[in-house]
């Protein structure tokens, strides 16, 4: 999920129901794309690869990514989830077809695609924490994203291993990440529901006496 400090200026100070609506449509998508990346992870581990035939899969992930970026909404901000979609499959075509690709070239490309999206989603995190309870989970795919990043370039010609272990535990970690956030999601407009009713009882709603004076 890609997020930005702009993605939330249509919320206000208070998440409403429909745009808690909004955001919980994405829970099925959210929770397909943690399933997918999973998968993937494991098969990075698992399978001996070739530099051509990891820059490959690494290269159709940063595709699956970009597309799902495009196709997500509600939580996120429409343009700039297009923008890093469309970067993130340019970057993913560039890899398919670089000739020759080597670690080099991948490493480089895994590291500053992960810093990137990282910071994006850090900077979204910290937005959201008037209007999502859970941004604390956005700051944690941050958090993931950014060091695996800086770990891939600080020697990415080092060796096939190091891409793989970055790459695999990218995949593991966001995937498993992104697949608690969307039942998160799920629930997200009756937490909303009970939080605004509470607000408007004064606070009796959760056995708290209503403030005075």
């Amino acid at each position: 999920m890609y997020v930005t400090p702009a993605s939330f200026d249509s919320f206000g100070d208070r998440l409403t129901h429909d745009a808690a609506e909004a955001i919980s449509r994405n829970w099925t998508t959210l929770l397909l794309n943690g399933l997918v990346l999973i998968v993937a992870g494991v098969l990075i581990f698992s399978i001996d690869w070739s530099v051509r035939s990891l820059a490959t899969f690494i290269g159709a992930l940063f595709i699956f990514e970009g597309i799902y970026a495009m196709v997500i909404s509600g939580i996120d901000n429409r343009a700039a989830n297009l923008v890093t979609g469309l970067l993130s499959v340019a970057a993913g075509i560039a890899i398919i077809v670089w000739p020759s690709v080597s670690l080099i070239v991948l490493g480089i490309f895994l590291g500053s695609w992960l810093i990137v999206v990282g910071t994006l989603t850090i900077a979204g995190a910290f937005a959201a924490r008037g209007v999502l309870s859970e941004w604390w989970l956005l700051l944690l795919l941050g958090l993931v994203e950014v060091p695996l990043g800086v770990l891939a370039l600080a020697d990415p010609g080092a060796t096939l291993a190091a891409i793989i272990t970055v790459g695999g535990i990218w995949a593991v970690a966001i995937g498993a990440t992104r697949i608690v956030l969307a039942f998160q999601l799920r629930n997200l407009p009756k937490e909303v529901d009970k939080a605004n009713a509470a607000a408007a009882s004064g606070g009796t709603a959760t056995g708290q006496p209503a403030p005075t004076g």
